[in-house]
């Protein structure tokens, strides 16, 4: 396990705190009560990719990138959210809501997903070409879990550790449970039936004015310290760099992936921030909660 000097460690762990803090939202206890399980056990692959700040914050980035790409979810998000106005607390109410599906005592995660469900149920509309669409429409929600999973597990295997395929299939398989706490119905259970989704949903996929729109306003979001906003800049072109082969030229946004001598660096932060003990990051307190060390991840390592 890494060390860190103690201010440089404070930083971190004062970044993470205002992550997990949305403004109006109460604050999960991932600590308590002791003992309740979650969602998933400790020793899922998911709990390993979920606990590494950095590349969730890229692998959130690029499935939001492949969402958008589909004209019915594009106009549900961008027509009903706050995004465009207040997109940083967009942000950290959308990361914390995926380590309360891996970190939280179940019955917390459970009570989460079924007011994001009933909040989505009035989500509804007509894409300017005439599609109707509903935030509670099966064949959407399993786009949307699909991506999420597939954005957080790429940026872990590609700029922390390597996943193997097994370890991939797993992670899909483990998204089954919340997949059908929202409501999808046809959820791929394993990278196999990512491929099946993908391909289905390839022709749909478009460019659009959002997704560039999207782009820049994660530049400009201080999501990031002012001091490390360069290496923010770099984590978004790393997100663009994930997407499935031939997407981005789709979208037409390949010439904003990362740029020669850049992907070290983005190596570098995500190895970093996978092997130091985040003290107020929910995988801890959920270890704690479990009776199990604060660094045990680490350890598993």
């Amino acid at each position: 396990m890494a060390r860190l000097p103690s201010i440089l460690q404070n930083q971190i762990e004062a970044l993470a705190g205002q992550l997990l803090a949305p403004p109006g939202v109460p604050r999960p206890d991932f600590a308590a009560p002791p003992g309740e399980p979650a969602l998933l056990p400790p020793d899922s692959v998911s709990w390993r990719v979920f606990d590494n700040p950095v590349t969730l914050f890229i692998g959130g980035i690029a499935a939001v990138l492949l969402e958008l790409g589909e004209p019915r979810i594009r106009h549900g998000v961008w027509d009903h959210s706050d995004f465009r106005t207040n997109p940083l607390a967009r942000m950290q109410r959308t990361g914390l809501a995926a380590l309360v599906t891996v970190y939280a005592p179940e019955s917390q995660a459970r009570a989460m997903i079924a007011g994001v469900t009933r909040a989505h149920g009035g989500v509804t509309g007509t894409t300017p070409a005439g599609e109707a669409y509903s935030a509670s429409d099966p064949d959407l929600l399993d786009w949307v879990g699909a991506t999420a999973l597939y954005g957080f597990m790429e940026a872990y295997s590609g700029y922390d550790r390597p996943l193997s395929s097994a370890d991939k299939d797993r992670v899909f398989a483990e998204g089954q449970v919340t997949a059908g706490l929202y409501g999808a119905t046809g959820a791929p259970d394993s990278a196999a039936g990512w491929e099946a989704l993908l391909d289905r949903m390839r022709p749909r996929l478009e460019p659009s004015e959002t997704l560039l729109e999207f782009l820049a306003i994660m530049r400009r979001v201080p999501a990031l310290p002012a001091a490390a906003r360069p290496l923010q800049h770099v984590l978004i072109r790393a997100a663009v760099d994930i997407l499935p082969p031939g997407i981005a030229a789709q979208l037409r946004i390949a010439d904003r992936g990362l740029r020669p001598l850049e992907r070290p660096l983005v190596q570098t932060a995500a190895r970093t921030a996978g092997a130091i003990l985040i003290r107020n990051w929910p995988s801890v307190a959920a270890c704690r909660r479990l009776g199990l060390p604060d660094d045990w991840l680490q350890r598993r390592d």
